[in-house]
């Protein structure tokens, strides 16, 4: 496919464009080692420095692990960090407007609320497809700037159509957020390798979901330099802690034990698929490329409120899909619980 040729400056706010981003101390000193008087910090302690704000080392490394170059990853605090310059920098407050398909991941439409950005939703499918015939005619609306994208999607667990998200990418002049936190359990071939052929494309991933690191808000976005380099922009000066930074340079330091928990959670998701199918209580299970299933019950609240009552803790995803839960893949003896429960509850 040929490469779309996006011009990154026409599609930025002029407010950001004009924008002196704030200076920090170790903008002006980037080395490692000295007697450092820059930056006001208390000269006593181990964690009295300030990080590095553009987290070269742990860029470098996951770089590696994405065979991506670190010059084309931005580092945010978690994927809602990102979702939120997403909107800063490509929309205008109370002019220009996001696209969402739905039911998706509801930080998209929080943020866009946050930010005065008017959001269009556009529903799945039947199958939980984007319809593409839907969705053409706004591609051409000027005040629409960005779209997300959630593949594999949450709730529904499943990856949208490459082809589609290609059509997309070629034909709207405005940026693409394609959100792939579930890509590690899909099988599927991520479109990081992409944002070269598409400039207006921004591949986001995170350390929460396969890397277990929910707890130290790292997410990843991969996207052309002049993507990044506004993001760097906009992004406070230190955003990511040197604890966290450091903890994830560990985790990513040796990847075979991240590989082996994603085996095992995939293994349990086609067990655990499987052995709902029987259960009387469950209409539906929903295929999914992710580490969580969707299931239509007879009645999701009195199966989500009987789980509760049993300290088995699920996701009542009823308000965007009638009677249906979300239920996160946990180890097999969790498992077992749930499915031991299930099959004694009453109708």
């Amino acid at each position: 496919m040929k490469t779309k040729m996006t011009d990154i400056d026409n599609l930025v706010r002029k407010n950001v464009k004009e924008l002196t981003p704030y200076s920090c101390a170790r903008d002006e000193y980037k080395g490692g080692e000295g007697i450092f008087l820059d930056a006001n910090e208390n000269p006593y302690g181990t964690l009295n420095r300030y990080p590095d704000p553009y987290q070269r080392k742990l860029k470098k490394a996951i770089g590696r692990i994405k065979e991506t170059d670190p010059e084309n990853i931005f580092l945010g605090n978690g994927s809602d960090e990102i979702i939120d310059l997403a909107l800063r920098i490509f929309c205008t407050p109370g002019i220009d407007k996001a696209l969402t398909f739905t039911p998706s991941y509801g930080m998209y439409e929080v943020s866009a609320a946050a930010n005065d950005v008017e959001m269009i939703r556009i529903p799945l499918d039947d199958h939980f497809f984007i319809d593409y015939e839907k969705t053409r005619p706004l591609l051409s609306d000027e005040k629409l700037k960005l779209i997300f994208i959630c593949s594999p999607n949450n709730p529904t667990g499943n990856c949208q159509d490459k082809k589609v998200i290609e059509r997309i990418l070629s034909e709207f002049n405005g940026i693409v957020l394609l959100d792939e936190a579930y890509i590690d359990f899909a099988g599927d071939i991520s479109f990081k390798d992409r944002i070269y052929e598409f400039p207006n494309l921004i591949v986001m991933q995170t350390m929460s979901k396969a890397f277990g690191m929910a707890s130290v808000r790292v997410g990843i976005a991969l996207a052309n330099n002049d993507v990044i380099r506004y993001f760097n922009k906009m992004k406070p000066p230190y955003n990511i802690s040197t604890v966290n930074q450091e903890t994830v340079l560990r985790r990513v330091s040796d990847i075979t034990q991240y590989r082996n928990e994603v085996m095992k959670i995939i293994s349990e998701r086609e067990r655990l698929s499987s052995e709902l199918k029987g259960i009387e209580a469950i209409v539906k299970v929903y295929p999914s490329d992710a580490n969580f299933i969707l299931v239509k019950c007879t009645d999701a609240g009195k199966v989500y409120d009987y789980l509760t009552n049993k300290k088995i803790i699920v996701r009542n995803r009823s308000s965007a899909l009638s009677n249906c839960i979300r239920i996160t893949v946990g180890k097999k003896s969790e498992n077992n619980l749930l499915l031991k429960a299930l099959k004694s509850f009453d109708l």
